[in-house]
């Protein structure tokens, strides 16, 4: 059999386990619902709201598309939480159906205060699942899509105009050199020859007085007759 096909034994064993225990729990917790004080026609309030809790909890934390990284934690710690409640109310009703504990006012309080509490955490999840729906950032539109080749032209340009300003500072050098018996080229006369600020000007003057530097050694290094 393919990966690809259902195992229908598997579903099948699956709805049948499923339908057991929301019957055995429902019926648990309706149990438990009564002996703490709750009146017959709105125990069954009790099972209803503690698993329409552990959905709500369960879909925000396992669509990975709903909410942020943030509203899916909170949703996996109160579907856990869920669970976990249910499973404590079934086992603390059967210790009490079977007299192994007595009721006592802390159980009544703590199943009094199921619905409220699951009203506020259930809120505050729809809350944390608003904010990140509205604060997600838009799609990027069709004409910013291409960042990356703008990126690489910008850089293009950039190095263009780099050696068209090494370019000019050669011959605004050669001009100087020619006018003032070969000395080289002051950072202000350089500065003001081609317009540029300060640091440019010296980094300007420091790449040609290294090309001068590396012209007078291979001239240095040829044969002389």
């Amino acid at each position: 059999m393919t990966a690809g096909r259902r195992d229908w034994w598997v579903i099948v064993g699956m709805i049948v386990a499923a339908i057991s225990a929301a019957v055995a729990s429902f019926a648990g917790l309706r149990g438990l619902a009564q002996v703490s004080g709750w009146p017959d026609r709105l125990a069954w309030l009790l099972p209803v709201t503690i698993d329409a809790y552990a959905t709500t909890s369960a879909r925000v934390w396992l669509a990975g598309t709903l909410g942020s990284s943030r509203a899916r934690r909170f949703a996996r710690a109160n579907a856990i939480g869920a669970i976990a409640t249910s499973i404590v109310g079934n086992a603390g009703y059967h210790l009490i159906a079977t007299g192994l504990i007595p009721i006592s006012w802390p159980i009544v309080v703590l199943v009094g205060a199921v619905p409220a509490a699951v009203l506020g955490l259930t809120a505050h999840l729809h809350a944390l699942r608003t904010v990140a729906a509205t604060d997600r950032e838009p799609a990027p539109a069709a004409e910013d899509r291409p960042q990356t080749r703008t990126r690489v032209r910008t850089r293009r340009t950039k190095r263009r105009t780099e050696a068209a300003l090494l370019k000019a500072a050669r011959e605004a050098d050669a001009r100087y050199r020619a006018a003032h018996d070969g000395r080289p080229i002051t950072r202000d006369e350089l500065r003001s020859a081609l317009r540029i600020a300060g640091p440019k000007a010296t980094e300007l003057r420091r790449q040609l007085a290294a090309e001068n530097t590396d012209s007078i050694d291979r001239e240095e290094a040829l044969p002389h007759p």
